[in-house]
């Protein structure tokens, strides 16, 4: 009896994502960071000195595509406009945080 081999696992992407609108003063940061590490995300979050939020999430594209449905909506007082999201090269990071 031979042993199957485990299914390989699901190939990565990182995502940078830049919301737009009443996205500052609103809990936006760590709502995302609790969403990401919910979805079992890695990367990071900050507000711009423009007024949207920068982030950059890594991991199997169903999460990512989660995460984007989530900064679409944001938390109960953000506005969303708009997200903007490229795919860029991953980094191996193995967490998600809040930077300043």
């Amino acid at each position: 009896m031979s042993r199957r081999e485990p299914p390989a696992a699901l190939p990565l992407m990182r995502w940078r994502l830049i919301a737009q609108g009443v996205v500052q003063g609103v809990g936006y940061r760590e709502a995302c960071r609790r969403t990401a590490v919910g979805l079992g995300l890695a990367g990071w979050v900050r507000n711009r000195t423009d007024g949207t939020v920068e982030m950059e999430a890594e991991g199997q594209l169903s999460q990512l595509n989660d995460f984007r449905l989530w900064c679409d909506k944001g938390p109960l007082h953000a506005r969303v406009n708009r997200v903007e999201t490229s795919q860029i090269p991953l980094t191996g990071e193995d967490w998600f945080e809040v930077r300043s």
